[in-house]
């Protein structure tokens, strides 16, 4: 039997070897460190005996699938300490995941308190060192072990797999679980672990079934590796929009209004203000949109021409009671409420803006016609989904649809993506994103409309556009929309979450199905296509994304106050009102604080708000008429004569300049954020 290694060296053996075995044969330390084996590209346990010629690879926690198996141990550990410090707790899954592990209970919610005893609870296990044994059984010996132990959850994930299906579990001293691996061979390889946090999760992710307990960990191979990843954890709490947002006073959130409804406060509403001004601009001067205004709900009817009532009914909010509505209607003859009479608040623009393209008779000529709109829309999306501005229930949206006709279309979508660059190298976002080819999913064809093989030619064109553009993509599929492929351009939160922030979406399906035509030029009808994007995205989660990126220290011509104009004392209070003044009158956002407190005391003030420039302004400065600055980029920059410094900071917010220090921080912002 010839066993080919990583490296291209062949290990020839008599008779059939474990992976364990093999490992042992090439180094001692080698066999110590080893989580798992790769035989022919399959990631296998320890355990797995080798019988033919094969390819190998030894895994270790420095190899990413290596970690996956390291970890997946820790969760089986940290599965039997809460089974003994909370006997009743039901298990159901745990599984290894990109940044550690976790397992999901059936039983009362966790406290950190709780979470420090299981710590200290999974160090004995470890210390224990029991071997880690893997077995198999039929379906009616699972079935009975499981039952045996008062573990449902597992009787429930036995009896929906398939009849003919391998039945692994893995023993730890006294603990069991159905799970098909691979593990590490003993507990006593777990060195460095840590419980993070817990939540309350959905039984297979399903809102209708038991809501569960979530403790969240993570493990690595060495000490230093995971006090290294603790001390990165503490510095992106420190970027959480969440607590930079609510510091700065940009939104809030109130129980009795709701989760996913964010209230935004003035300085946030001048962000969205400015950028929402910024975006409208840019779209209809610079890229040939026109403006349309919508309402914010309409009939089931319109949702059931564009196919979202059957396919996205469970994402909107339905004003109304439709299967009344429907009951009465069958009940007798005189029913004056008819079905149509249930409405529902949008969760997309695009069928309304279609009846404004079907308003008048369109040539050939007319196209393209790009509409575009600032989009209030609604979805109703789960509690645990919300987070932040991430993922909110009412959101605006930089929205637009372009009706073109087929000869257009690729031009047409190629310019969407130049719009979207535009906006994220204005921003500062541009090399922070990841592009995805969003396919359909030829498996589950009941969550789509359309024809497989228009599917394909539409994902063709989206492959080809991505490809002569030379934007590095990959492909997903499933992700597409319900009526059409489209490109995601991605990006992650400062917890390594991803996020779809921008979208274009190719729609061959919808011009059909709202009867929607041009006369072309032999006076025929034909179909147009449409095109659906967005510009900068939703501007809720762009904030977010905005704050994370520079801890609140955003470029100048979109901070909610560029200037603060402080007095050393009252008797200069009105030369800093003048100053002020001044400002406004050049469209600066600038105030002055008045207040009686030391030089010092407002200098730390404003910086702890993360103003870009304060003016100190004394005796000096007001003989002078100038003013002493002190930025958050070059420190105190001594005295200027005023108009010097409104006209370069006139200059900064005309240009939208992105400050090289901003753009580092930046920088090391999206490494720790990709780590």
């Amino acid at each position: 039997m010839k066993i080919t290694l990583k490296d291209g060296s062949v290990k020839e053996y008599d008779s059939a070897k474990t992976v364990y075995e093999i490992a042992l044969d090439i180094s001692e330390g080698l066999a110590r460190a080893a989580c798992a084996g790769e035989v022919d590209g399959e990631v296998v346990d320890l355990r797995t005996t080798i019988d033919k010629d094969a390819s190998l690879n030894i895994l270790t926690a420095k190899d990413k699938e290596g970690l996956a198996v390291y970890r997946h141990t820790a969760a089986h550990v940290l599965a039997e300490a809460v089974k003994r410090v909370f006997p009743d707790v039901k298990l159901t899954i745990g599984p290894s995941i990109d940044t550690g592990f976790y397992y999901d209970f059936d039983g009362p919610s966790f406290s950190r308190e709780d979470l420090d005893k299981l710590e200290a609870e999974m160090k004995k296990i470890i210390k224990e060192g029991a071997q880690i044994e893997q077995f198999y059984l039929s379906r009616e010996e699972a079935i009975k072990l499981m039952e045996e132990r008062q573990e449902p959850y597992k009787v429930e994930l036995i009896n929906d797999l398939p009849e003919d299906a391998r039945l692994s579990f893995y023993r730890q001293g006294d603990f069991v679980d159905l799970c098909a691996g691979p593990h590490l061979m003993s507990t006593k390889y777990v060195k460095a672990f840590k419980l993070l946090s817990s939540s309350s999760a959905y039984w297979r992710g399903d809102s209708n079934k038991a809501v569960l307990q979530r403790i969240y960990g993570t493990a690595f191979g060495t000490k230093d590796e995971l006090n290294d990843y603790l001390a990165y954890l503490e510095d992106i709490k420190k970027r959480d929009h969440n607590k930079i947002g609510r510091e700065m006073e940009l939104f809030t959130t109130v129980d009795v209004i709701g989760q996913g409804l964010p209230l935004f406060m003035p300085k946030g509403t001048r962000m969205l203000e400015t950028l929402q001004r910024w975006i409208e601009d840019k779209e209809d001067e610079e890229w040939g949109y026109v403006r349309t205004k919508t309402p914010l709900f309409a009939k089931s009817d319109l949702y059931k021409i564009s196919g979202h009532w059957d396919h996205y009914k469970d994402g909107m909010f339905i004003l109304g009671d439709e299967e009344k509505v429907v009951d009465e209607m069958k009940a007798g003859e005189q029913v004056e409420i008819k079905e149509s009479d249930v409405y529902a608040l949008r969760p997309m623009t695009c069928p309304f803006q279609f009846f404004i393209y079907k308003n008048s008779q369109k040539s050939y000529r007319d196209l393209p016609i790009r509409m575009a709109e600032t989009s209030t829309l609604f979805r109703n999306e789960d509690s645990g989904e919300m987070h932040g501005l991430t993922r909110v229930r009412q959101f605006t949206i930089t929205e637009a649809h372009l009706i073109v006709r087929p000869d257009q279309a690729v031009e047409e979508f190629k310019g969407a993506l130049a719009l979207i660059k535009d906006c994220l190298t204005t921003l500062g976002l541009q090399n922070d994103v990841t592009y995805r080819l969003s396919k359909w999913d030829p498996a589950n064809k009941e969550k789509y409309i359309g024809d497989p093989e228009t599917w394909e030619q539409t994902e063709q064109h989206l492959r080809d556009i991505l490809t002569e553009l030379e934007l590095p993509f990959y492909e997903a599929a499933g992700e597409a929309a319900f009526y059409g492929p489209k490109v995601d351009i991605n990006t992650k939160n400062v917890y390594g979450k991803e996020d779809t922030v921008m979208t274009v979406q190719w729609d061959p399906m919808n011009a059909e199905r709202f009867d929607m035509y041009y006369i072309d030029q032999n006076g025929e009808k034909q179909r147009p296509l449409i095109i659906h994007r967005t510009s900068a995205g939703c501007y809720e989660r762009t904030l977010a994304w905005l704050i994370e990126k520079y801890m609140g220290k955003f470029p100048t011509w979109l901070c909610p106050e560029q200037v603060r104009v402080l007095p050393i004392s009252e008797k200069y209070e009105e030369y800093a009102q003048s100053v002020v003044k001044e400002l406004k009158k050049n469209k600066v956002l600038a105030t002055v604080d008045l207040r009686s407190e030391k030089i010092g005391y407002k200098i730390r003030e404003a910086r702890k708000a993360r103003v870009p420039y304060m003016l100190i302004v004394g005796e000096k400065e007001q003989e002078d008429k100038t003013v002493s600055v002190r930025s958050r980029y070059d420190g105190d920059a001594g005295a200027r004569p005023l108009d010097d410094f409104i006209k370069d900071i006139c200059e900064e917010i005309r240009t939208k300049a992105i400050r090289k220090e901003l753009e580092e921080e930046g920088s090391e912002a999206e490494g720790k954020r990709m780590r």
